[in-house]
This record gives C-alpha cells, sequence and structure tokens, in this order.
C-alpha cells in the first residue's frame, strides 16, 4: 500500500530527518511562548499600572517583541548558539537564508566528550528544521526583555528603552543562553537550567533591578500609589502567561518525548501549589486574599520549577510550589520592608522577587531535587543527580550556585555598562513634567475614553447619544453625568 504524499520520505518538503510530531509540537510550543508575551504581558502590564501608564506599559513590552526579533534573526541567534568563540559567547551571523532554515537544526557546540576525548553524548540535532528552533528561542528570548521591563515601568524615558533592547539583548541575554544552552562552559560543567530559571528569570530580575537603581524611582505619589487600573483585565494578562508556560517548559526537550508533558504537569503543578501558598499567607498576614498577590504567587511557581521541569518528578514540584510561593513572599513583603537598600530601588512589579529570587530558588532546588533517571534522558552529562539522591549530587548543587553567581555577575556589569553608556547621549528617566501627565505627554494617546476621571457631560460639546446634532438635549430628569449616573427622582 502506497503511502499518502504528505508522509514519502523522498519529497523535497518532507526530508529522511524531519519528525513532524516534533516539528508541529516545536511550532506550537513556540506560539504559546510567543503568547505569553504578545498579548499575555502587554495585557498584563497595561492593566496592573496606574491607568496614566497603560499605553506606555504596553508599547514597551510590545516593542520588545518586534525588536527582539529582528535583532534575533540579524546575529543574536547565531550568538547565543552559533560556533564557538568565547567559553561564553559564540560567533555571530545572520539567521536569514533559506538553507540554513530550512536545514536540520543543530547546535553545533553542544558535543559533549569524556576526560579521555571520546563522546559523551553527540551534538544536539533535533528532528525539525532550523526556523522552528530559531523562532522558539526568539521567544525566550524576548520573553526575558519583557519581563525585565517590569522593573522598570511608570518613569524609563521610552527613546533610551528603544536603544537598552538591542544592547541587552545582543551583550547580556546571549551569553547566558549560549553558556548555560549552546554549548557554553556551564553546560559542559554540567549545570541544569531546563528551561530558563537562570538565563530567563535570574537575569531578568537581576537586570531589572540592576536598571531600576540607574533609571531612578518613579514619582513620590506613583510610588506611595499605584493601583491596577483594570485587575480583571490584569487576570487575562496572567492566564495567557500561565497557560503558555506549557509551550514554555513542554517545548525545551526540544522534541515530543516522554519529558515534555512530564514537564507541562510539573508546571502546573507548582504554579497552582505556588499560588495557594501565597494567597493562604496574604490571608493569615494581611487577612485578606489578594488577586494581585496570587498573581505574583503564580509567578513565582512558574519561575522557580522552569529550572528543573524536566528532571523533577511531580512531588518536588510541590515542594518547589510551596518554597516558590514562601520564600519570595517573604523577601517582597517582609524583608524589602526593613531593608533600607531594597527600598531605595524603585522596582515597579517587584521583578526582583517574583523572577530572580524565585529563578535562584528553583535553580538551587533543582540542584537538590534532580532526579537520575529524568535527567538521564535529557542531559548531556551521564551520571547527573541533584545531592537529595546522594552520590555525585553535592557536586551539582555546587555548580548551581557557581552558574547562578555568573550569571548575577554578568548582569549586573553588562547591564550597567549598557545604561551608563545610553546616558551619554539619551536621558534614562522622563522628566518630571511627563512622569505628572504620563501617556498623553509620552504618546499623545490614553488608553480609556470613558468618563469619569473628574469630567463632567457637557451637552453643548458632546450632544446625546454623541449625535452631532446642535438641537439634541439631554433628557428631561438627568443632570451632569453620563445617562444613568445621576437622575433627579
Amino acid at each position: 500500500m502506497s503511502l499518502p504524499g504528505a508522509y514519502q520520505t523522498d519529497l523535497p518538503a518532507v526530508p529522511p530527518w524531519l519528525n513532524k510530531g516534533d516539528n508541529a509540537w516545536q511550532m506550537t510550543a513556540a506560539t504559546l511562548v510567543g503568547l505569553q508575551s504578545m498579548p499575555g504581558l502587554v495585557i498584563l502590564y497595561a492593566s496592573i499600572v496606574k491607568k496614566k501608564w497603560a499605553v506606555n506599559s504596553a508599547f514597551m513590552a510590545l516593542y520588545a517583541f518586534a525588536a527582539v526579533l529582528i535583532c534575533w534573526v540579524l546575529v543574536g541567534y547565531r550568538i547565543a548558539f552559533g560556533d564557538k568563540l568565547l567559553p561564553f559567547w559564540a560567533k555571530g551571523a545572520p539567521a536569514l537564508g533559506q538553507k540554513y532554515l530550512i536545514g536540520r537544526a543543530r547546535v553545533p557546540e553542544t558535543t559533549h566528550y569524556y576526560s579521555n576525548g571520546n563522546i559523551e553524548s553527540p551534538m544536539l540535532e533535533p528532528f525539525y528544521p532550523m526556523a522552528a528552533h530559531v523562532y522558539f528561542h526568539f521567544t525566550f528570548a524576548a520573553i526575558t526583555m519583557i519581563l525585565l521591563a517590569g522593573s522598570v515601568l511608570g518613569r524609563m524615558n521610552i527613546k533610551a528603552w528603544m536603544a537598552f533592547v538591542p544592547l541587552w539583548l545582543i551583550f547580556c541575554y546571549t551569553v547566558g543562553a549560549f553558556s548555560l544552552w549552546g554549548g557554553g562552559f556551564l553546560y559542559h560543567w554540567g549545570v541544569i537550567d531546563y528551561s530558563g530559571g537562570y538565563v530567563i528569570h535570574l537575569s531578568a530580575g537581576i537586570s531589572g533591578f540592576t536598571a531600576a537603581y540607574w533609571v531612578g524611582p518613579r514619582l513620590k505619589s506613583d510610588r506611595e500609589r499605584f493601583p491596577p487600573n483594570n485587575v480583571l483585565l490584569m487576570l487575562a494578562g496572567a492566564g495567557l502567561l500561565w497557560m503558555g508556560w506549557s509551550g514554555f517548559n513542554g517545548g525545551a526537550p526540544n522534541a515530543a518525548n516522554v519529558a515534555a508533558p512530564l514537564a507541562v504537569l510539573n508546571t502546573n503543578i507548582s504554579a497552582a501549589t505556588s499560588l495557594l501558598v501565597w494567597t493562604t499567607l496574604d490571608v493569615f498576614y494581611f487577612g485578606k486574599p489578594s488577586v494581585i498577590g496570587a498573581v505574583q504567587g503564580m509567578m513565582t511557581g512558574l519561575a522557580c520549577v522552569t529550572p528543573g521541569a524536566g528532571v523533577v518528578q511531580a512531588w518536588a514540584a510541590i515542594v518547589m510550589g510551596i518554597l516558590s510561593g514562601s520564600i519570595p513572599w517573604f523577601s517582597m513583603m517582609i524583608l524589602h520592608k526593613k531593608s533600607t537598600f531594597l527600598q531605595q530601588v524603585d522596582d515597579t512589579l517587584a521583578v526582583f522577587h517574583t523572577h530572580a529570587v524565585a529563578g535562584l530558588l528553583g535553580g538551587l532546588l533543582t540542584g537538590l531535587l534532580a532526579e537520575p533517571t529524568l535527567c538521564s534522558i535529557i542531559l548531556p552529562v551521564s551520571n547527573t543527580r541533584g545531592a537529595f539522591y546522594g552520590g555525585s549530587g553535592g557536586m551539582l548543587f555546587l555548580k548551581q550556585i557557581v552558574a547562578a553567581l555568573f550569571i548575577i555577575g554578568w548582569n549586573i556589569v553588562a547591564t550597567t555598562i549598557i545604561l551608563l553608556a545610553i546616558r551619554l547621549f539619551i536621558p534614562l528617566r522622563m522628566s518630571d513634567e511627563q512622569l505628572m501627565i504620563g501617556d498623553d505627554a509620552v504618546h499623545g494617546e490614553e488608553a480609556y475614553a470613558l468618563w469619569g476621571d473628574g469630567e463632567k457631560y457637557d451637552p453643548t460639546r458632546h450632544g446625546w447619544h454623541g449625535s452631532d446634532s446642535p438641537q439634541e438635549t439631554i433628557p428631561t430628569g438627568i443632570v451632569n453625568g453620563a445617562r444613568g449616573v445621576t437622575i433627579n427622582l
């Protein structure tokens, strides 16, 4: 019986190495991760800030998503996943040619050797085209950039942000990505960062906190009162973030194998546990559950499980959720208020606590809880195990600490240099006049055209029901307001 055309291996569109299941899942996973940023974080940022900053916050995320993609295909991808230049950096080159993009995906520096020179694990060559790998990792780079933006919302000069995005991507993000994923020194040393606890969350949290220091604080009035302008829409953005995380961690094995569904399940277990723990602590400490607190707890659970989602057991995901719902809660709600230094730095959305603390916690817990059998499925270094399982596990925990220190140090130094260089040409912080007005001063646009900001209904300006007729008047019994607001009975 002849095979349908789509499954014949001799067709130009179906080379022998192509696995359609892996290819389909990788593109789906990439789309899910992309949805976390656009529209997920765009909606979340626009809703969680004051109304006067809704447009600016959403635009910072939107711009970053677009700018990162262009920089990624021009040079970024091959700095992170190309041929080795330095132990922590690869040679940059475009990822644009059709011959390169439709060929089989490969990460050239991932061949791992024993000490005697024999190959321990072959080069990473997934069974899908290079274009799928380029796009999947673009979505990772984009969300890292957008998470970082959460630290400087409400006051960073938009022109400075536009210059910062490509520079940070090239000189900061790619270093962590190559070192831990692309075949750099931490990858071959055996450090585990399954899907970005260090490359994404620790990096975004540390760089965001550093950027917040150099940019400076919001206006005092904004720091003292910064309520979300739309809590329900904020929850919609948070929901996209949570559900998109299935692609985030499910796509990390580069195949639709047994590790992918386990990682997806662990991701959701950790997020749910962390949300419940955070909410419980809010109730005990403040007397009432907070919706914003629940979203924070969800994010810390997701960030914490990410470095080990595919190499820990489900009960370990619960442990991660319990700790990620309590330790970042303590650092944000208790420690932050007692630390003069932490209070001096205006980290708008507390990215340091929700991502840096949670990502670091997850990386260290992975060093304790990584299960040997699961590690053997996807990791290049054999006999990898967490300290909880004895043997060489204690060494893995030490490696996780060293890798975290490298990421922290590099992000502090590189982010500082980039911002100080930009400051020579562009002010990092908006003027006080712009900070007072908000979106209208920065973009000439406002988020909402709604009654309720103190403006009274004026029939000479607006007419009734928006009519252009000058003869149309307000119906009897309605005074100074939108219909049904103030009624004379």
